[in-house]
């Protein structure tokens, strides 16, 4: 399998990776699972935790997301040109009228 990598200068690393988790709303907290509404809410039944997916991780998965969505909608541009191709090309069908 081919490796797709970039180079980020050290000083840049967080400022990159800080940038693309704000614009794509990446939540300091998510909903807890294992919350249980019938328990009172505490240290021991948080509402919320703490992400579990890292600002490293979360950023991999949006560029992958990214590069994903646009390999879709390139394929589904190409096919749909294919098909408007072919139908335009395509053998009209023999319809004719029994009455005449």
């Amino acid at each position: 399998m081919a490796v797709f990598s970039i180079e980020i200068a050290d000083e840049d690393v967080n400022r990159v990776l800080g940038a693309v988790a704000h614009n794509y709303k990446r939540p300091d907290q998510v909903p807890n699972p294992n919350f249980d509404p019938d328990q009172e809410v505490g240290e021991d039944n948080p509402e919320n935790i703490d992400n579990p997916e890292t600002v490293p991780q979360f950023v991999n998965r949006i560029v992958r997301e990214f590069l994903a969505d646009h390999v879709n909608a390139y394929d589904a541009q190409q096919a749909r040109a294919a098909a408007l191709e072919a139908a335009r090309n395509a053998t009209p069908p023999s319809i004719s009228d029994p009455a005449l």
